[in-house]
């Protein structure tokens, strides 16, 4: 079994932990990511079973339609304002949290760099990773 993965938002209000290992980890350049970092992109641990993640405290709710069209739902912290973990309404199992938020960030290994179509010359990124214009499907 591995290790619990464990984080929450800078101040404490809001933690999670799940003991599954994501499915999917990505630095997300798409325009929703860089504004709401506040850097040229996101970066995302995907886990599988939603349901299976324990999240404590009360994190407040903000829906956008990504550059897909695709409704994520954003939850942040309202004491201190962290961004935390997003759900997606056409794949609702499914969890992402911020990278940065993880207890031990250095467990994030990014697999790929999604929506470089939207990337910015000063964001520089491992080019080492694959890229892909939009999500890759399938």
């Amino acid at each position: 079994m591995t290790q619990p993965y464990t984080g929450g938002c800078a101040c404490g209000a809001i933690r999670y932990a799940t003991a599954h290992a994501p499915i999917f980890q990505n630095h997300c350049q798409c325009r929703d990511c860089q504004r709401r970092s506040g850097t040229g992109h996101g970066s995302y641990l995907t886990f599988p079973v939603r349901a299976e993640m324990s999240i404590t405290g009360e994190a407040r709710l903000w829906e956008v339609a990504g550059d897909s069209g695709n409704m994520k739902l954003h939850a942040f912290c309202p004491v201190c304002g962290t961004p935390v973990y997003l759900r997606f309404a056409a794949m609702p199992d499914l969890i992402a949290v911020t990278a940065a938020s993880l207890d031990e960030p250095a467990r994030f290994a990014p697999q790929v760099v999604t929506y470089g179509v939207r990337g910015l010359a000063w964001d520089a990124i491992d080019p080492a990773l694959q890229a892909f214009e939009r999500m890759p499907t399938g």
